[in-house]
């Protein structure tokens, strides 16, 4: 079994030998999270009957409604092609960087090696976790801890294909699902100091530190004598 506060200590020297990096793959996966995130938010209002009659107002309606439909399409496939790839990338710097002094180019890591593995992995993931979230938030929770180590495996291992990242991640977290929880919520405090220095502190300490430490986690559940590859 790890230790979480071993995990956390190897996370943040890890991240100080190579601040500036982990500082900007933190950035940039940061971009990611909010643009494949972001959605299209409508103001809702009374409309009179006239209004709805009127058929200029339904031709503008459907013109709007196009336009939108376009929009989720377009973020979608990008959210898929570009963004799932560029997730396990940034994860793939962080991986590395427990090891050595990992550099920027490993953010591109996925699209040069298996990329659909990369792409199909994320998105079984992010679709399972989305349908576990319509039926109840709990078992939501639960799934995304069962394929948290999803992405981490992908830049671990490019050749498994993408059914088989969650099928291992599934197996490697049964029994540390709990722990890991436990463990995102040993870090509230440094993202309410986040809120308090409005954001800077998140941006230059906690996201990197942070993420060094989820990959350490990763490390440290790997070789735990709870799993065997």
């Amino acid at each position: 079994m790890w230790d979480r506060a071993y995990v956390k200590s190897q996370g943040k020297a890890n991240f100080k030998k190579n601040y500036w990096n982990s500082v900007l793959v933190a950035f940039i996966y940061s971009l990611f999270f909010v643009a494949s995130g972001s959605t299209v938010r409508s103001r809702s209002g009374s409309i009179s009957k006239e209004t709805l009659n009127d058929p200029d107002f339904m031709k503008i309606l459907m013109i709007i409604l196009a336009i939108v439909g376009v929009l989720i399409v377009f973020g979608t496939i990008l959210k898929i092609f570009v963004f799932n790839p560029l997730e396990v990338g940034c994860n793939r710097f962080f991986l590395v960087n427990q090891l050595e002094n990992a550099t920027i180019g490993e953010v591109g890591f996925s699209y040069k090696n298996n990329y659909m593995n990369a792409v199909s992995g994320i998105f079984l993931r992010d679709l399972i976790t989305v349908l576990g979230y319509m039926l109840l938030v709990v078992p939501g929770i639960i799934l995304s801890y069962s394929y948290r180590l999803v992405p981490y495996i992908l830049a671990d291992d490019p050749q498994i294909k993408g059914a088989d990242a969650l099928r291992l991640s599934r197996k490697m977290m049964n029994g540390h699902k709990l722990d890991a929880f436990v463990f995102d919520l040993s870090f509230i405090g440094w993202y309410l100091l986040g809120i308090i220095t409005c954001g800077i502190a998140v941006a230059f300490y906690v996201r990197p530190y942070k993420m060094n430490a989820d990959a350490a986690l990763y490390l440290a559940i790997k070789n735990s004598n709870g799993y065997e590859e």
